[in-house]
């Protein structure tokens, strides 16, 4: 996989050899195509599978189950996001992260603890998301390294969860790109039709993994305005931004509320380009 991060393991071909022999259950979804072994990327029990493969061989994590409702992040794309924040925050620090909307698949802190050895909160609007995180830890034995906390307010990204002691190295968050159940499953049904197929729940998510009031932007600053309230709860505030004009709206809206440094690091995963943007008051 060319692009990623240079500290990203996974930037070259899958070593199916060591995969299989990690998680013997992937066999069954490798496929031959022009003499290399790949997996049918439009199943979406073939690339659960491929992605636990992935977190057992390089991450050391035995156990990761969640629903199938909940989406399946791709391993690759989100050890990307810790390696460059790593880089903002200066990769040697033994940094306390707080990651907004953790999901079922406690993905970020799971990585973040596993190649930086970062502790981490997670939040979560979602009982059944925090359940589902809670039990990974568990089986991982990352009790003392990942905690949780839930937003009972969806509306807010940040009130309702800051304690006034707390004091995180740095936020993160992947945030909901569509603006209604409508907009998703449009997007959800053109992917489909892309792969051939109609597998939809590769690209399963629920409500709040998927859609916020507004969508992306109205999030992103939700999330910024709330952070000028408590603003020495983080050294530094970040979020992955899917749509590049909406960058521009934050930045913009970020000097006007005082923010001292604003920054824009750009992520190019194959042909996709996303980008995280940061910011410190």
């Amino acid at each position: 996989m060319k692009s990623l991060h240079p500290r990203n393991i996974h930037n070259h071909e899958y070593d199916f050899e060591l995969l299989q022999q990690k998680c013997p259950d992937l066999q069954k979804y490798i496929l031959e195509s022009y003499g290399k072994k790949t997996i049918d990327f439009s199943n979406p029990e073939a690339v659960k599978t491929l992605n636990k493969s992935l977190l057992t061989a390089y991450y050391g994590i035995h156990y990761w189950e969640f629903p199938g409702t909940n989406l399946c992040p791709p391993i690759p794309g989100r050890v990307d996001y810790i390696h460059h924040i790593a880089d903002l925050i200066g990769n040697t620090v033994q940094a306390h992260v707080l990651d907004i909307g953790t999901g079922a698949t406690c993905v970020y802190p799971i990585l973040g603890n596993a190649v930086y050895n970062w502790t981490f909160v997670g939040t979560d609007i979602d009982s059944k998301s925090i359940a589902s995180a809670q039990k990974i830890v568990n089986e991982n034995s990352l009790e003392k390294q990942i905690h949780f906390r839930k937003q009972t307010n969806k509306e807010h990204i940040l009130q309702g969860i800051l304690k006034k002691e707390d004091a995180f190295t740095v936020t993160m968050c992947n945030p909901p790109f569509y603006a209604s159940e409508e907009e998703a499953k449009g997007a959800n049904n053109r992917k489909s039709r892309n792969l051939g197929n109609t597998a939809v729940r590769n690209f399963a998510g629920n409500a709040n993994e998927l859609w916020y009031k507004g969508g992306e932007k109205a999030f992103l600053h939700t999330y910024l305005y709330e952070s000028s309230l408590t603003p020495k709860a983080s050294t530094w505030f970040t979020s992955l931004v899917s749509k590049k004009e909406n960058c521009k709206s934050l930045e913009a809206s970020a000097k006007k509320l005082g923010v001292k440094k604003f920054k824009i690091i750009p992520m190019h995963q194959g042909n996709k380009v996303t980008r995280i943007v940061c910011w410190a008051w």
